[in-house]
């Protein structure tokens, strides 16, 4: 690392001649803000647009063609700092929340600001009037994450790690925690031969956060040898507990599953997710997302569907209730964990057709037999998105509508970018605070075709 210069402050001298002193820009995606140093491109975290900082260079090669750094002392503070309420929100704690010194108005301003900045670039849309929405049944940022997999260190301690680093930062509470995840305390307890710990709370407070009783607690075990043993200490009472090994999930006590509850307009339907499957983890988000999905793709009787990246069937659900049994519904889904699952969740409904593989692999064979058809689409890929390839393949179909949910902004763009060269258009865009107090935010396009 070079030894960059920094300026003094108001009051004299910087006690650290290594720390850089910094006017914040806009903010970035990825949790930080952008800054200038000499010419060159710092990104910062613990920062907000507008602030004059010190911060310590955590990357800052001479040949780099950006540093990273956090700032360590905020000299000129914006108007919407505010105290975090995790004393380990801070350079060198957790990494795991990037907007706690910010006021919670703040942050989704700063998603909303990423959102449209991303989609103006990349897809040359622009949403000046976009605005990112709580989730139903947040409460001011906190207790709302249901499922958080903690790292163990060599004494046995559960914490988390600081952004970019393999270290672990002992977590005894954490506030973003769901309470009924808190109350197992997995901070607080000693994990002998435990390389991580994954704790699953499901069906807390049902849709929308209506206080439900929870469904499930389960606490997953990955040895930190392959073949080495583990224990769980005492945990409260009907908590399942399994462990992660190589052929996949070995039941130690209860069920290796947690359930979930979603309603449609004719009831409600009880789906499982399998250990640390994937499955929203805000409590609301799940029922949120569905609805918005159903809302802008509209599928009726007889219609045809496509559920890409289909995970345990949520949406899948939802489309096989609305298009009935004169329609059919088709689901691709990659994890096998989590195929099992839904084929278990969609059992008896004969006109949904589960596929289970990568969609970029499965949809070019699925096309060439010349079968698939589809009024609808909904795709829910990864973070690094669907890609060039499948989005085109899939708008070869020509369905009348598409629902794309991404959690990641430039995946999103760049591929509405790819949805308008091959003749579709954006028809309308919501995001929403998932995951509040990071940088992460969900978002759901409706798209069409341009001709319509």
């Amino acid at each position: 690392m070079t030894g960059p210069r920094a300026g003094g402050t108001p009051d004299g001298p910087d006690p650290d001649p290594g720390l850089l002193r910094l006017t914040v820009g806009s903010v970035a995606h990825g949790g930080h803000c952008v800054a200038r140093h000499e010419g060159r491109v710092v990104f910062v975290r613990h920062a907000l647009p507008g602030e004059e900082v010190l911060a310590r260079p955590a990357r800052a090669g001479a040949s780099d063609r950006y540093w990273r750094a956090d700032a360590v002392r905020v000299l000129e503070p914006s108007g919407d700092r505010v105290d975090p309420p995790c004393p380990l929100a801070r350079p060198g704690g957790c990494g795991g929340c990037d907007w706690q010194h910010a006021s919670l108005p703040a942050q989704r301003r700063l998603k909303a600001r990423v959102v449209r900045d991303h989609l103006s670039r990349s897809a040359g849309i622009d949403l000046p009037d976009l605005v990112v929405e709580p989730v139903p049944g947040d409460v001011d940022g906190l207790g709302w994450r249901t499922r958080i997999r903690f790292s163990v260190d060599d004494g046995g301690r559960a914490g988390l790690r600081p952004s970019r680093s393999h270290e672990v930062v002992p977590v005894q509470d954490c506030p973003i925690a769901h309470p009924d995840l808190a109350d197992l305390r997995i901070g607080r307890r000693n994990w002998p031969g435990v390389g991580a710990v994954r704790a699953v709370v499901g069906g807390t407070g049902g849709p929308a956060g209506d206080g439900e009783a929870t469904t499930g607690r389960l606490v997953v075990l990955e040895p930190r040898e392959p073949s080495g043993r583990v224990s769980s200490p005492p945990l409260p009472e009907g908590t399942a507990v399994a462990v992660q090994g190589p052929d996949g999930l070995r039941r130690v006590r209860g069920r290796t599953w947690v359930g979930e509850r979603v309603v449609l307009e004719d009831g409600p339907r009880d789906l499982r997710v399998t250990g640390s499957g994937f499955w929203q983890v805000h409590p609301g988000a799940a029922q949120l997302l569905l609805g918005e999905v159903l809302r802008v793709t509209a599928p009726g009787p007889g219609e045809r569907a496509l559920d890409l990246y289909g995970g345990a069937g949520l949406f899948a659900t939802g489309l096989a209730a609305a298009v009935g049994p004169g329609g059919a519904v088709t689901a691709v889904e990659s994890d096998r964990r989590a195929a099992a699952d839904a084929r278990r969740n969609l059992h008896g409904t004969a006109w949904v057709r589960l596929e289970t593989g990568r969609v970029e692999r499965v949809l070019p064979r699925l096309t060439a037999r010349g079968d698939l058809c589809a009024d609808v689409v909904v795709l829910d890929p990864p973070r690094s998105g669907a890609g060039r390839e499948v989005v085109e393949r899939l708008l070869a179909l020509r369905p009348r509508a598409v629902a794309y949910v991404s959690c990641d902004p430039a995946g999103l763009a760049r591929d509405l970018g790819h949805a308008r060269s091959a003749g579709y258009r954006l028809a309308g865009l919501r995001a929403f605070d998932a995951f509040p107090m990071t940088h992460h935010v969900e978002c759901v396009a409706a798209l069409e075709p341009a001709d319509r």
